[in-house]
């Protein structure tokens, strides 16, 4: 269900059941992209079903799905077609357009290309954890967890989200578990680590299936290579990859977790959620322990 985590702190006193959150995205389904239109954002039915439930309430947790349409069109198509018109313009009138209208007429045939261009749609999910005040988006950059979080902002009234920070940074703790060679209770360092130079240089090692208890490693970090991500393995039973900016990626839920484990429906869709909020839910404040702990706003 979740490839990546980003992780936001739900601000004090905003709660919402399922059934008001539903009637507040109601007003911003997902639309597909018009003939003219690059871009359309909206929510759609996180269990797939056509005109189903915006938010689905499992276990007490909530799960949301923003959907996201673009057009591809290729800029060396517009700089194609606008050179042509250009040239005909030029051989018709004998003069050169100008910027403004050089301009204008990249504008006009990108309109006229948009219709016939082809659209790409991805979704996001999110998980709402009412009980911890917590919200997790499950992009793979924080520029589209922004894109999500502008979306949920503007849809649901009086939510408030900021980023997660804890005592300790990711790469101050990754750089002391790399250096100890001893990773922090309850979890395990894996083979992936990349390291980058804090200086000008901007040199970058990367380690892929490779031990990283070694003294290479420790010297890199000692002599200021500063880890960026690094593989995790926790309980024995979620391997991600932390970033330096306390994403989680690449999360792979281990075979133990599945284990017993039977479909409540013919979709599978409440199991999956069951198990992944469920593990996350006890993997979160482990790894928020792990770096100190969570800065409290004041």
């Amino acid at each position: 269900m979740f490839k990546n985590v980003i992780v936001y702190r739900i601000g004090p006193g905003w709660s919402a059941t399922a059934v008001q959150m539903e009637q507040s995205l109601q007003g911003a389904r997902f639309v597909e992209c018009g003939a003219s239109q690059e871009k359309s954002i909206g929510w759609v039915e996180p269990r797939g079903e056509a005109n189903g439930p915006l938010v689905e309430a499992v276990g007490g947790q909530l799960v949301l799905q923003l959907m996201v349409e673009t057009r591809t069109l290729p800029g060396s198509v517009v700089t194609r077609k606008a050179k042509e018109r250009i040239a005909h313009i030029e051989a018709a009138t004998g003069r050169k357009p100008g910027k403004k209208e050089l301009r204008d007429i990249k504008d006009d045939i990108r309109l006229e290309l948009l219709p016939m261009a082809f659209t790409k749609q991805a979704t996001i999910v999110v998980w709402i954890d009412p009980k911890a005040q917590l919200l997790v988006i499950d992009a793979a950059s924080q520029a589209k967890s922004d894109e999500v979080v502008t979306a949920l902002v503007k849809s649901l009234d009086g939510l408030a989200l900021t980023l997660i920070n804890t005592q300790v940074s990711p790469t101050v703790a990754m750089s002391e578990w790399l250096v100890s060679q001893e990773a922090p209770a309850g979890f395990s360092v894996d083979r992936e680590c990349e390291l980058k130079a804090a200086d000008e240089s901007k040199a970058v090692v990367r380690y892929s299936r490779h031990p990283l208890d070694n003294d290479e490693v420790k010297k890199h970090v000692e002599g200021g290579k500063l880890p960026t991500r690094l593989a995790l393995t926790w309980d024995s039973r979620i391997s991600f990859v932390l970033t330096e900016s306390l994403q989680l990626k690449k999360l792979v839920f281990l075979e133990v977790v599945f284990e017993g484990a039977s479909a409540d429906k013919d979709d599978g869709f409440d199991t999956d959620i069951a198990i992944a909020t469920g593990e996350l839910r006890k993997l979160l404040p482990d790894l928020l322990a792990a770096l100190g702990g969570e800065v409290v706003a004041t």
